[in-house]
């Protein structure tokens, strides 16, 4: 049950609730805070985020969503709109409201943190010094730790929102759609992310998800080159997300792949891809 259920309880078990909530979250850590973003929209990147989240939520986990674009396109496929800027994870940033307290239960099994569009002004209103770029990881890695994975969708800027994401996770996941303009902004991502590696003091795990693939496409097979030849080999995911109906369609209907068409490409694929970061270690 989540806690934005907890007021349908009587008082007592209401409170039993969120102290056991609290004791999970000064005890436990995120598993994995992935961060999903490339500087080019239109990359698979929500498809990508939306069917992590569900896949691990198949696997029995209870992981976190947290919706970092302002066109909250991730929430509105869980079904969930908030009307308010407040109860939305804009709140998080402008007024330190416990995440804990913006995230609701889905229908997949994903607890959602919901983007909203007054997310927009928060480079105007906070700036980008040290404390407001960790904020998001100060949080996760702090007494609002989530008891399971951890996954990100973020804006295509690299503004106070997608910092926030990059100085918070564990691993960038950069879908690349199988089109030249999404290469060069996955070529982007790897500058920015270099030119962080002296704040962030290390080299920050990434992989490059090829999306829309389809094999009968020369382009399709160009853009794999390219990457082969931009990018570490071992940051590659050998895992490819063919371009398929199923995932087009699912989220029209407010569904992630897995429970609009379990037997899919798309499932397949995206089954494919959580096993290949768990076999590399990336997720638990």
């Amino acid at each position: 049950m989540g806690l934005e259920l907890s007021h349908l309880l009587p008082g007592r078990q209401r409170a039993a609730l969120r102290h056991r909530a609290d004791g999970l979250r000064a005890k436990i850590r995120p598993m994995t805070v992935i961060a999903v973003f490339n500087q080019k929209g239109g990359v698979g990147k929500t498809t990508t985020a939306l069917n992590l989240l569900a896949g691990m939520a198949q696997r029995k986990q209870r992981p976190l969503g947290i919706d970092l674009d302002p066109q909250a396109h991730l929430s509105g496929i869980f079904g969930i709109r908030p009307r308010l800027a407040d109860d939305s994870v804009y709140s998080f940033f402008m007024r330190q409201r416990p995440l804990a307290e913006i995230s609701q239960i889905t229908e997949s099994g994903v607890f959602l943190c919901p983007g909203h569009l007054e997310l927009t002004k928060l480079d105007t209103l906070l700036g980008k010094s040290v404390n407001v770029v960790n904020r998001l990881r100060s949080a996760l890695h702090g007494a609002d730790a989530a008891p399971d994975s951890v996954v990100i969708d973020c804006c295509p800027l690299l503004g106070i929102l997608s910092l926030n994401a990059i100085f918070a996770c564990d691993l960038i996941v950069i879908p690349v759609s199988a089109d030249y303009l999404a290469f060069q902004g996955a070529q982007q991502v790897e500058r920015s992310l270099n030119a962080l590696e002296p704040v962030l003091k290390r080299r920050l795990p990434r992989r490059y998800l090829l999306t829309r693939f389809d094999a009968r496409r020369k382009m399709s097979s160009e853009v794999f080159d390219l990457m082969a030849m931009a990018f570490r080999p071992g940051e590659i995911c050998t895992t490819r997300i063919a371009e398929n109906v199923s995932l087009a369609e699912s989220p029209a209907r407010q569904l992630d792949v897995f429970r609009h068409a379990p037997q899919s490409a798309g499932a397949r694929d995206y089954r494919s891809l959580i096993d290949e970061l768990v076999g590399a270690g990336l997720v638990a």
